[in-house]
This record gives structure tokens, C-alpha cells and sequence, in this order.
């Protein structure tokens, strides 16, 4: 056998984690580069924005539960949604998503690291940072009250003259700057640093859905960075790019807006589509059907984003034969997503399903999807759009696409993935609780917008008058956004929890650092490797989740290089893997073959 690299030198494994591990105290916990501590950073931070953005909510719901309320008064609401909306869009969504990508890229390539560590760490700080300046404006009592969206001429210097908008325009140039760098590293790592064998057509489809969204990002983003960026130096400098009267537009601001909105939502959908393909399959004990159409469909749907963004101003006065084209595109998107949801149908027709709390926000994501993209083909028709802009019926819409369709996977993967991460597995009990408040809840606070909207309630107001028939719709919805579900809150058992909630799952925590000597992807002759199989097909076969899976009759042999076949033994029982076991298999590819180096409970059962 060949020597490998670090045993001809004398380095052992054990040197490489000294020379990678971080420094003692706080000089490490700022100069770390490892991406497990980093993913976990985004994964914390952005949902503590989460938590802030869910009381603007509070307060807003709580202004418009009854006619002529004067909780609030009509610039603190306009700074309220603003906030809100900034908060969830630039603060929470995106980076929660780049933390789950953080942490398991390169576990899932066979990877030690990042491609860019430094640079890894330095999205993340300034993610942080430009979080913490946009919330700063607090402090001078001068918060941002334009709209998430800051469209012009009410953002520009003559509406808006105080430094209100400068901290939201320099905070979102910044973060935008984070989330491109992020982008940029994610792609490298996926072409340059996969594991020998890891080709891409054998790549997990988290994986997948991490690539083209990191592509949306490099093209999108940049619009929204320039976008905010010009409307800063009309600010502060007196350019008139936005100024009509002086040889500017105002459209031209919404194009560049929208031409990263509407991708964005596409951004957000797709990891979390990722995150679906690795669940559903875990717990349906059957491989993903359509590989290589849901693959496509990622592709599909990163590449079509971009021709809808005309979508969100079918209002504005452009030609019809533009709008027209437009309309058309936001209808054949539908297809490539499509896909995907007959994929994930197919593969629960006849699985083995355990509804577990990852698997019901899996579920849960399918039926608010579907909501979601109904109403999505109904606003992409222009006659229908135009009867509904700017109503609550869009602002439904909205929330049943990127909260609903969004959050819930990635609750879902916090029960699937944070025993990994933590070392502790959630509680169950707590967890399907957590499930059927958060469905309810939302469903309740969100669904009813539908109608109100068809009454004629125009979104983005602060108060209005009796008699309208807005009044008991709008109790309900309050009445739900007010419970723990709609807030999305992890009822004591997401990221950070403690206690009794939590059981362990493995002996502890995952390593720092991932494995110092690179893994070897080994394909099989049935089933490539990305796909979940279920538990005793293969020996060494890794499972995805922490719960265990359980087969119902005993499988087939299958048969393994040199004719060797890895079943179990009639002595063997049909054990569950052990926890260690069960949380190794993101850290590194294991063997799927029995070996002579295979582990003794493998070699126990080959024949």
C-alpha cells in the first residue's frame, strides 16, 4: 500500500488539529476560521434577529386588531415593517440558510474546510456588523421608515431627509457585499473540494440546491447592492439617478430591486427545497425518485428567476407586450418546481413513513407550498395582479412563499441536523408540539389575509375605519400571529436549548475540526450514494438522520465488490445503529463495502 502525503512527511492527524485548532479565549473566539463554529454563528445570530423580527410583528398586529387604534403611532408603524420586513429578508432568511451551508458542505463533500476560510469568517462578520448598524439607528431614535423595499422617490433626500435611510442603505450595501463573498466560497468549495469520488452527479441534494443558489446570489445581489449603493449617493452626494425631472427614473430602481427580489425568493426556496430532499427521503426509507430531474429542476428554476422580476410591477405602466412576456415566465417556472413536488410524493407513495418532527415540517412545507405556489400562477396573471396589488391578498402571498415555505424546512432541518451540530438530540414530544402550534398558528394568521385582501384592505396601512368588514378577519389573524406558531418560535427545543428538552445523541459534541486526512467517496453498484437506503441493505450504509431507521421485512443482499455480499448474519440482530454511529456519517464518507478494514459489526456480517 502506498504511503499517503502525511506519513511520508511524519505529520499525524493529531499535528493537523494542533496546527488548525483555534486559540484559547477570546482572540479564538474572533480569529476562528472553522466552519463548523461559523455555520453555528449564522445559525445563532440570525435567529435572534428572528426573535426581534417576530415582536415588530407583535406590535403591528396589535395596532390593527381593532378600527382607529393608536397603539402605535403612524411613523412608529411605518418603521416597524420596515424593520420587519428588512430584518426577515436580509437578516434572518438568507444567513440562516448560509449557516446550514456552512456547517454541512464540506461534511457532506469529504471536505476539511471551506475553500476561503478567512474569507468564510469575514462574510460572517460582516453580516453581523451591518445587522447590528441597521438596528443602531434605534439609539438616536431615527429608524429606517421607508419600507423594506426603499423604493424612490419617498427614500430619496426630499422625502426623506433625515439619516433614517442611510443606516438601512449602507446596512443592506453591506450585507449584500457578505452575502456575495459567501456565494462565491460556497462554489469554490463545491468544483474544487470535493472528496475523490465525490463526482457531481453523486453530490447529496442540499449540495445541489447550495450550488444554484449560490449562482442566483453572484448575479442577483449585485443589483440590489448597486440599487441601494445609488440611492446613497443621491442622498448624500446630490447624484439624481432617481430623480425624474433631472434625467433620472424611479422605475429604474425598482428594476434593479426587483431583479434581485424576485431570484431572492428563489434564494430562500431553494436550500429549502434542498433541505426537503434530504428529509423526505430519511424518513420515508426509499431513495429520492428523480435524482436527476430534481437536479435539473434546481438548475431550471435558478435560471428562469431571472426573467420574472417584471412580476412585481405589472402596476408601473410598461408596455403590454412586456408585461405579457413576464406573466408568461412566472407561469412556466411553475414546472421545474413541479418537479420537485411530485419527486417528493413519489418517493413517500410507497416508502416506509416515520413522522418524525423533521418529517411533519417536511409535510406541513408541502401543504403551505402548494397554497403558496396556487396563489403565486393567480398574481402572475395580469388582470388578476391588478385587481390585487397592493393588497393583503399579496401580502398572504408573500408570507405563505418565504415564511411558510421557508421556515419550515428550516425548523425541520434543526430536528434533522442539530443532534449532529450539538451533540444532543431534540425532544420529540416538544417537537411535534412545536410542529401542530406553528401549523395552526400559521395557518390561521396568514390564510384569512386572503380575504381581506378580496375586500379591498390595502397592505402597509396603519389603521382604518369600521364598517369596512375588516374587523373580525382581522381578530383572527392576530389571534394567530399571537401564538407561538406563527412567531415560529422552537418552543424551547431549537438552536440552544437546554435542559429537559434535549436527550443526548452522541457521546459529544462534533469535532471542531473535520477529519484531517480526506475521505474516499466510494460508489455502489445499486444506489449512488447521496441517496438514503433503508437501514441493513448495506453494510457501513450511513444514516442521514439522527433518529434510526427500521426496515419491515429484511432486505435483499446486495452484492459488493469481488462478489462479496454485505447482509446481515441470522446471529446478527437487527439492532438499531448505535448514536455514534448514526452522527459519523456527516463528518466523513464511510466505507459501504465490507472490508478487512470494515468495523467488526460490519465484518460480522459479509459472507
Amino acid at each position: 500500500m502506498a504511503l499517503t502525503d502525511d506519513v511520508r512527511t511524519g505529520i499525524t492527524e493529531h499535528d493537523l488539529h494542533e496546527i488548525w485548532k483555534d486559540a484559547p479565549g477570546i482572540p479564538g473566539f474572533f480569529s476562528t476560521v472553522d466552519h463548523k463554529r461559523i455555520g453555528l454563528r449564522y445559525i445563532y445570530t440570525s435567529f435572534a434577529f428572528f426573535f426581534v423580527a417576530g415582536l415588530t410583528a407583535l406590535v403591528m398586529r396589535a395596532q390593527l386588531t381593532a378600527p382607529n387604534s393608536h397603539v402605535v403611532s403612524p411613523s412608529t408603524y411605518n418603521s416597524l415593517f420596515t424593520m420587519h420586513g428588512t430584518t426577515m429578508i436580509f437578516l434572518f432568511n438568507t444567513p440562516v440558510l448560509a449557516g446550514f451551508a456552512n456547517y454541512l458542505l464540506p461534511l457532506q463533500l469529504g471536505a476539511r474546510d471551506m475553500a476561503f476560510p478567512r474569507l468564510n469568517a469575514f462574510s460572517y462578520w460582516i453580516f453581523l456588523l451591518s445587522g447590528v448598524f441597521i438596528y443602531a439607528s434605534y439609539l438616536i431614535g431615527k429608524p429606517p421608515d421607508g419600507g423594506w423595499f426603499g423604493y424612490t422617490p419617498l427614500t430619496g433626500g426630499t422625502y426623506s431627509g433625515g439619516v433614517n435611510l442611510d443606516f438601512w442603505g449602507l446596512g443592506i450595501v453591506f450585507v449584500g457585499i457578505s452575502t456575495t463573498v459567501g456565494a462565491v466560497n460556497f462554489i469554490v468549495t463545491i468544483f474544487k473540494l470535493r472528496a475523490p469520488g465525490m463526482t457531481v452527479n453523486r453530490m447529496p441534494m442540499f449540495v445541489w440546491s447550495i450550488l444554484s443558489m449560490a449562482f442566483m446570489v453572484i448575479f442577483a445581489v449585485p443589483a440590489v447592492t448597486v440599487a441601494t449603493g445609488l440611492l446613497e449617493l443621491d442622498r448624500l452626494f446630490g447624484t439624481k439617478f432617481f430623480v425624474p425631472h433631472l434625467g433620472g427614473s424611479v422605475l429604474l430602481y425598482q428594476h434593479l430591486f426587483w431583479f434581485w427580489g424576485h431570484p431572492e425568493v428563489y434564494i430562500l426556496f431553494v436550500p429549502a427545497t434542498g433541505m426537503i430532499s434530504m428529509i423526505i427521503p430519511t424518513f420515508s426509507r426509499r431513495p429520492l425518485a428523480g435524482y436527476v430531474w430534481v437536479a435539473a429542476s434546481l438548475i431550471a428554476i435558478a435560471f428562469i428567476s431571472f426573467g420574472v422580476w417584471v412580476h412585481h410591477m405589472f402596476a408601473t405602466g410598461m408596455p403590454v407586450q412586456a408585461m405579457a412576456f413576464f406573466s408568461a415566465v412566472s407561469l412556466i417556472i411553475t414546472v421545474p418546481s413541479g418537479v420537485q413536488f411530485f419527486a417528493w410524493i413519489a418517493t413517500m407513495w410507497r416508502g416506509v413513513i416515520r413522522f418524525s418532527t423533521a418529517m411533519l415540517f417536511a409535510i406541513g412545507f408541502l401543504l403551505i407550498f402548494l397554497l403558496g405556489g396556487i396563489t403565486g400562477v393567480m398574481v402572475a396573471v395580469l388582470p388578476f395582479d391588478w385587481q390585487v396589488t397592493d393588497s393583503y391578498f399579496v401580502v398572504a402571498h408573500f408570507h405563505y412563499v418565504l415564511n411558510g415555505a421557508v421556515v419550515f424546512p428550516i425548523f425541520g432541518a434543526i430536528y434533522y441536523w442539530m443532534p449532529k451540530m450539538t451533540g444532543r438530540r431534540l425532544s420529540e414530544r416538544l417537537g411535534k408540539l412545536s410542529f401542530w402550534t406553528m401549523f395552526v398558528g400559521f395557518n390561521v394568521a396568514f390564510f384569512p389575509m386572503h380575504i381581506l385582501g378580496f375586500l379591498g384592505m390595502p397592505r402597509r396601512i396603519y389603521t382604518y375605519q369600521a364598517g369596512l368588514g375588516w374587523d373580525t378577519l382581522n381578530v383572527i389573524v392576530t389571534a394567530g400571529s399571537s401564538s407561538p406558531p406563527a412567531r415560529a418560535s422552537p418552543s424551547g427545543t431549537g438552536p440552544g436549548a437546554s435542559g429537559g428538552a434535549r436527550r443526548r445523541a452522541t457521546t459529544r459534541g462534533a469535532p471542531t475540526r473535520s477529519s484531517g486526512r480526506p475521505p474516499r467517496h466510494r460508489p455502489t453498484t445499486t444506489s449512488p450514494p447521496h441517496r438514503s437506503s433503508p437501514a441493513g441493505i448495506r453494510c457501513g450504509t450511513s444514516a442521514r438522520s439522527p433518529t434510526p431507521s427500521r426496515a419491515t421485512t429484511r432486505p435483499p443482499a446486495a452484492s459488493g465488490p469481488k462478489g462479496r455480499s454485505c447482509t446481515r448474519s441470522p446471529s446478527q440482530p437487527a439492532s438499531t445503529p448505535s448514536p455514534t454511529a448514526r452522527n459519523a456519517s456527516l463528518t466523513r464518507p464511510t466505507c459501504r463495502w465490507c472490508s478487512p478494514s470494515a468495523s467488526p459489526s460490519c465484518s460480522s456480517g459479509c459472507s
